[in-house]
């Protein structure tokens, strides 16, 4: 078991930002990527936490993602946004599209924008839970590198895909549903590889398609998909949303999110947004809570995020703690070594 470094969320977000600023990316951009990672890494999702430091600001010195782009988003319709995201982070196009998702859907009942050249976006449920806080329905689709093969096949052929759902629950906690097509997500892989530890059987097939505990050969091979046929007939369909409809790369296409190595990964993601309140006539609420109360009155069950929402109030008191490889390469990047 590695040595691990605690640290509060104010100094995670300020290691982090020092690192992205010394390598490539401007100070604008360096704000929402290390807000979005030490959030993640707070809600206990390690796999888009800090361990993307290393990678990203890879990618950022050779250009592969560019640390100065600014979104540009074009308005199609009333309810359909299209963000370039110019071949930069995926975090200040998601950025520029909340607002205007909360607008159009307030006034139209429903508004959809539709990013591409994008890059890795995270955690996905944090995008959804920022507009079920003002009262949307939402749902993120986005792609990844290929990780996932076609049934049948050994080849990775479709990202991970993550797909993320978020609505008002009557708390000032919305309920979010959050969750890769793998069986878990890859980023979880890149982590235990960053950390030097192993992962449990039955994440991954090695490229010969064996099951492995090694993170090394997992990310060269394939992730188990959810769900085995049906899982990869999601992750297809979330290609089609994503990369077919934004006019991306398929997860085949892409280049790797882990290296510098290659040309941007040119992903995709759509964010949609629901008016509940209007499009129920005012019902979702009252509705809401009845499923709600139902479900908790179940012995044994919980509501999806219960764990994220635990690990947020305690990150917020104590900070978050990260394997000591991790803090030494983000410490090492942040002094632009």
């Amino acid at each position: 078991m590695p040595n691990t470094v605690n640290l509060s969320l104010k100094d995670a977000y300020q290691l982090t930002f020092l690192a992205l600023s010394a390598n490539k990316t401007a100070p604008r951009n360096a704000e929402v990527v290390a807000r979005a990672l030490v959030q993640a890494e707070a809600d206990g999702q390690a796999g888009h936490g800090l361990s993307r430091i290393p990678s990203y600001t890879a990618q950022t010195r050779t250009g592969k993602v560019d640390g100065f782009a600014t979104p540009e988003a074009e308005l199609i319709t009333p309810v359909v946004q299209r963000i370039d995201a110019k071949f930069g982070f995926a975090y200040p196009a998601i950025d520029l599209a909340l607002p205007y998702l909360k607008d159009a859907a307030t006034k139209n009942g429903v508004a959809l924008s539709a990013i591409r050249h994008s890059h890795h976006f995270g955690q996905a449920g944090a995008h959804c839970e920022r507009l079920a806080q003002d009262g949307m329905i939402a749902f993120v689709f986005g792609n990844a590198p290929k990780a996932i093969a076609a049934h049948g096949g050994k080849a990775p052929m479709f990202g991970t895909n993550p797909v993320a759902f978020a609505a008002p629950n009557g708390s000032d906690d919305p309920l979010v549903i959050d969750l890769a097509l793998s069986r878990v997500a890859r980023g979880k892989v890149m982590a235990a590889q960053r950390a030097g530890t192993t992962i449990p059987e039955g994440w991954s097939l090695d490229k010969e398609g064996q099951p492995t505990t090694d993170p090394t050969a997992a990310l060269e091979g394939t992730m188990i998909p959810i769900g085995e046929a049906k899982g990869a007939a999601l992750a297809m369909m979330i290609e089609v949303i994503a990369a077919g409809l934004c006019g991306t790369a398929f997860g085949f296409e892409a280049s790797s999110l882990f290296s510098g190595e290659g040309p941007a990964p040119d992903l995709g993601q759509v964010i949609l947004a629901i008016n509940a309140d209007l499009v129920s006539g005012r019902a979702f609420a009252e509705r809401m809570r009845a499923l709600v109360s139902a479900i908790e009155a179940e012995e044994g069950t919980r509501l999806p995020g219960t764990s994220r929402l635990a690990a947020r109030k305690h990150a917020a008191e104590y900070g978050v703690t990260l394997p000591e490889p991790i803090y030494a390469e983000a410490l090492r990047l942040s002094k632009g070594a």
